[in-house]
């Protein structure tokens, strides 16, 4: 089954806690094996400077390897993260950032992603992600 973007974001009102719906993320996109989604500015979700948090960046990137695995699997399953490294290249300041995430590697039991986040056409963090996949 191909998923939609439609898709992508009933999984996040269906399986993602309150505090990372609040984040506000929206799937713009969803392929085979990748899935691409926007965190809107907020400056709720700014640190001192006014720059995005890196806390919020990577529970992005994390949220978008659920879509982009549920998306090469053809459906949502349970899932749980095993890894996560980010890498931080420039601040995000009042501007969304547009996260894509790339499944490099599925098997039966574990996913791999590479994650870009990007700003004003730049890109502003690296992530990886490794997922168990738990059914």
């Amino acid at each position: 089954m191909t998923l939609s973007a439609a898709d992508g974001n009933a999984i996040l009102k269906e399986n993602f806690s309150p505090w990372v719906q609040d984040l506000g993320l929206v799937v713009e996109e969803v392929g085979d094996r990748v899935a691409v989604l926007r965190l809107p500015w907020s400056p709720r979700l700014a640190r001192e400077g006014g720059a995005l948090s890196g806390q919020a960046l990577m529970a992005a990137a994390d949220t978008a390897t659920v879509i982009a695995v549920s998306a090469a699997r053809g459906a949502y399953v349970p899932m749980t993260t095993v890894q996560q490294s980010s890498a931080f290249q420039r601040p995000v300041v009042d501007a969304d950032v547009v996260v894509t995430a790339r499944i490099t590697k599925i098997g039966r039991t574990l996913a791999f992603a590479d994650i870009e986040l990007a700003a004003g056409g730049a890109v502003a963090a690296h992530a990886t992600t490794v997922y168990a996949l738990l059914a």
